[in-house]
C-alpha cells in the first residue's frame, strides 16, 4: 500500500491524461462520418481497448478531412 501511495503522484497525472485523451476521440469518433481507414465501430474498440495509443493512433491516421 506504501508503494501505492508513493506511486499516486505519477499514476494520478498520466490516469487524468488518458481519459481526457480517451473521451476526446470517442466524441470525435462518434461526431464525423469519415475516417481515413476502418469504420466507426472499428475505431471506437480501438480507442478504448488500447487505452492511450488508441486514441494517439486516431488522431494520426484514422481521423479523415474535416468538413
Amino acid at each position: 500500500m506504501e508503494t501505492l501511495m508513493e506511486m499516486l503522484p505519477i499514476i494520478l497525472p498520466l490516469f487524468i491524461i488518458q481519459l481526457i485523451l480517451m473521451v476526446t476521440a470517442l466524441v470525435h469518433v462518434l461526431r464525423h462520418p469519415n475516417y481515413r481507414f476502418g469504420s466507426r465501430g472499428i475505431w471506437m474498440v480501438v480507442v478504448i481497448v488500447l487505452q492511450i495509443i488508441g486514441p494517439v493512433l486516431y488522431f494520426a491516421i484514422g481521423r479523415g478531412e474535416e468538413d
